[in-house]
């Protein structure tokens, strides 16, 4: 997957700020920087997340569905991913 477009970094970056994601001390600006960074930094590294994944999944499974494992990867480890199992 490319990286995110204008609109969608913009949109990201709103979601994050309703979402209060931001640590203190840093404002609008330094939130869309560091949402760009990560952003290309999944770009820059797409290739050795693939490389990671086990086979069969990594030769079968979309693009979309690898991003979609990252991410809830990265939102469980933040504390953001809640499972009925966790009751």
């Amino acid at each position: 997957m490319a990286v995110l477009d204008e609109t969608n970094r913009f949109r990201t970056l709103a979601r994050l700020m309703r979402d209060k994601a931001n640590p203190p001390g840093v404002d609008k600006t330094g939130l869309r920087a560091a949402l760009d960074a990560a952003d290309d930094w999944v770009e820059a590294n797409s290739g050795a997340f693939d490389g990671a994944l086990p086979e069969p999944y990594r030769s079968t499974a979309t693009a979309e569905e690898k991003t979609t494992l990252l991410a809830y990867v990265a939102m469980r480890r933040a504390g953001k991913l809640q499972t009925e199992e966790d009751a």
